[in-house]
């Protein structure tokens, strides 16, 4: 069932546009990867699917709702969480406070210690150090902590914006286990990814961003086998 449908969307930084008539779907249960080299507007697109940034042109519905006219704010507590790049955690705070912040979402205040413990079934490391300051643990470990702080909103479409970024070689895989574990829950995915072997590797499709523009989409073994993917993006 289709969750979320950008249509024809235009993103700009004042003048300069950024992303030019981009069209994208998600349906629910589904992980969608969208791929590209640096600066083709990748982490641009999501973050207007996150609703950081407001398109210039086009439309984005999600769950039957226009999110066009939508307050910023609000997308959280419609279903849409967003891991950022870099993580972006609270260093100083702990990671069970940086896990609570994400339960401040009013629909998920009352199941706060709930999916607290959830979180800490996913992550049974983070339940070790939930009293520790979030900047001293592992790159690895911090994703985690972005991860589930995405997760104590209740979303039902997650958006990870290079969630790879800074991580070390051994640590890569077992996140993107974790991305495909969300989907086994009935969640649904939208990742912006620089592996791009993994990201096709985990996806159900797959878009190709460049310049700004959607120039391919399908499954990922059929972008796979182009020749002009294999050899900008797999280096084959």
């Amino acid at each position: 069932m289709l969750l979320l449908e950008a249509t024809n969307l235009q993103i700009a930084y004042g003048s300069a546009i950024a992303v030019w008539d981009a069209s994208l779907s998600v349906d629910t249960g589904e992980i969608v990867s969208v791929i590209g080299p640096n600066g083709a507007g990748k982490s641009t697109l999501i973050n207007s699917i996150a609703g950081l940034l407001r398109p210039k042109d086009g439309r984005l519905m999600f769950s039957g709702t226009n999110m066009t006219t939508v307050p910023s704010h609000e997308f959280c507590s419609h279903g849409i969480a967003l891991i950022p790049e870099g993580r972006r955690l609270f260093v100083q705070m702990t990671v069970e406070e940086n896990l609570e912040i994400g339960s401040y979402v009013r629909k998920a205040r009352k199941h706060r210690l709930e999916h607290l413990e959830e979180i800490y079934t996913l992550f049974p490391v983070l339940r070790e150090k939930r009293k520790q300051a979030a900047g001293q643990l592992s790159g690895g470990q911090q994703q985690m902590v972005a991860i589930g702080r995405a997760l104590m909103t209740r979303p039902r479409l997650v958006l990870f914006d290079e969630p790879s970024l800074g991580l070390a070689p051994s640590v890569v895989d077992t996140m993107f286990d974790i991305i495909s574990e969300l989907r086994s829950r009935g969640l649904s995915v939208l990742l912006v990814e620089q592996n791009v072997l993994k990201a096709l590797e985990i996806a159900d499709r797959a878009y190709v961003l460049d310049d700004g523009r959607i120039a391919g989409c399908g499954h990922p073994k059929e972008l796979s086998q182009q020749s002009h993917i294999r050899k900008a993006y797999l280096g084959l």
